[in-house]
């Protein structure tokens, strides 16, 4: 088109070093931060090489640029990790040459998959991310389009650490001056009760930090529900923007801008600039249409209200649908949330400050979880408490409430949702049956019998309420709209092992401490017969 052209024609005249190097055929990809480009790249041998250049924005911090750059080349290069060949700057612009790697699109291929492809994606995933994590690398944006999947010749490539931080014991030194900077960031507070219909509301806090801002015990009982909950402006990048046509959520809530992790404003969602706040007592949300309202107020005028507030006093808007002056006084929570929605672990949802290399292999979880059900991308949230809210669905309110304490958050659900059969939920959204099962020997279970679904499996969910969905957990009855496959050609589909949803739990798991690791997950017996 001619915008790429000019695109194209801007980025030769930004970094002039390219034109005697590089033809560059077309813009592949697009995101937050970074262009990418395909080019070709005429050898002294003669023969032409195919390179995807990665132009990052002006803007970008320069030790982000030197940190990703690092990750690249003393991670990258071998185990499905996209390593780098040279790296061109002019002034501020700096761009990336890499190998390039013909890839399919996700959603394209996710229902033609058989199962033991699933099963080498899997395993390759988790080759990919056992190497980064060796060098103490948190990769932060695990996502379907950020692991580049060639079906044919079954190659494989991590790729953009634009988002990486590292752990305390990190190999690459750039990412701990990086993770420093980035904790200097600027944020956006929202609401820390989302409301979501029928009675139901979600908030999550930090009981330590309100405890030392207690006069009392019992203050500290009432407050501990619901101090501000803050959002970091994380980075991230948007997810193959050719590819917005289909929407296969089972979660159905409308979100304009799903693929990306940054928050625009849009006719039914605003953002809410760092000098404004939401007062979450105007905050509706509309079953049909799915109407998001925000009334804003100054936040100096919020904050001058508080700052007459001695810390001492008893909150009086605990479990409510409103924040009251004692909270607004209370200090902020701050943590790292970069990462792409849908895809964020619940230590990164309820602002836990210590995050590790346990926040990819929850992502890596979510995959699994869309390749075995088949939809995708299976959460949809706008913001991170409707997402928690979500994970409840199939993982439990009890079981995600118990876990958020062991990393110091008290999270408040005012409903109980029951936690789902894994199996059970994703073959009923696949369309499949359990056969693998009747094999050995056995039948449906009694829980599984009795384990709620939350959408059929011919359509996406429409746009609802959680207070909908949970109607649909508790009313979804066997063969209510199920999309059977076809017997003729199952692709293993109904040969799945509970090997596969073992795993899938231990990667789903709530707690990042004894959540799987990479390494870990490659010698389970999912696994077996494939070679490391």
């Amino acid at each position: 088109t001619a915008g790429v052209k000019k695109d194209i024609e801007k980025l030769y005249e930004a970094v002039p070093q390219l034109v005697n190097v590089f033809k560059i055929k077309e813009k592949i990809g697009e995101g937050t931060f970074s262009s990418v480009y395909l080019a070709t790249a005429q050898l002294q041998t003669g023969y032409e090489e195919k390179m995807a250049l990665k132009h990052l924005i002006p803007t970008s911090h320069p030790l982000r640029i030197a940190a990703e750059l690092q990750c690249l080349t003393v991670a990258g290069g071998q185990d499905n990790v996209m390593g780098v060949k040279y790296c061109f700057r002019k002034n501020d612009h700096v761009v990336i040459v890499m190998p390039y790697l013909e890839h399919e699109s996700f959603l394209d291929i996710l229902n033609s998959l058989s199962f033991e492809e699933v099963r080498e994606y899997m395993f390759n995933l988790f080759k990919a991310l056992r190497r980064i994590h060796h060098f103490g690398i948190v990769h932060r944006d695990v996502k379907p389009s950020n692991f580049l999947y060639n079906r044919q010749l079954k190659k494989y490539a991590l790729v953009d650490f634009g988002l990486a931080q590292g752990t305390p014991d990190t190999k690459i030194e750039l990412l701990k001056t990086a993770h420093s900077e980035d904790q200097q960031g600027s944020c956006l507070q929202i609401n820390p009760i989302v409301a979501l219909g029928n009675g139901i509301s979600v908030s999550v806090t930090a009981p330590k930090q309100i405890a030392q801002q207690s006069a009392s015990k019992a203050a500290d009982r009432r407050s501990s529900s619901l101090s501000k909950v803050q959002m970091k402006q994380g980075r991230g990048g948007k997810e193959d923007s050719l590819h917005h046509s289909v929407q296969r959520s089972v979660f159905g809530e409308r979100n304009s801008n799903v693929y990306s992790s940054t928050y625009q404003e849009t006719s039914s969602t605003k953002l809410i600039k760092q000098s404004k706040m939401i007062d979450v007592s105007s905050r509706k949300l509309v079953t049909k249409k799915k109407i998001v309202s925000t009334k804003t107020v100054s936040n100096g005028a919020a904050r001058k209200a508080a700052s007459g507030c001695p810390l001492n006093l008893l909150c009086d808007c605990y479990a409510t649908d409103r924040v009251c002056s004692v909270c607004l006084s209370r200090r902020q929570q701050v943590a790292p949330r970069a990462g792409t929605p849908g895809f964020r672990a619940p230590e990164v949802l309820t602002k836990c400050p210590t995050q590790t290399t346990a926040i990819d292999m929850w992502s890596a979880g979510i995959i699994f979880l869309s390749l075995l059900s088949g939809r995708y991308p299976f959460f949809k949230a706008s913001d991170d408490l409707t997402a928690l809210a979500q994970i409840m669905t199939v993982r439990g309110s009890r079981e995600t409430i118990q876990a958020a304490r062991t990393f110091g958050k008290s999270v408040v659900c005012t409903q109980v949702v029951p936690t789902q059969n894994l199996r059970t939920l994703c073959e009923k959204l696949r369309g499949t049956n359990s056969s693998y099962k009747r094999s050995q020997g056995e039948g449906p279970s009694r829980s599984e019998k009795n384990t709620a679904l939350p959408v059929a499996a011919d359509k996406p969910c429409a746009p609802e309420t959680l207070g909908k969905q949970i109607q649909h957990l508790e009313s979804f009855q066997e063969g209510s709209g199920a999309l059977e496959m076809k017997t003729t050609d199952m692709k293993g589909w109904d040969q799945v092992p509970d090997e596969a949803y073992d795993l899938l739990d231990k990667l789903l798991d709530l707690n990042p401490a004894t959540r799987i690791t990479a390494k870990e997950a490659l010698l389970h017996p999912f696994f077996k017969d494939i070679k490391l």
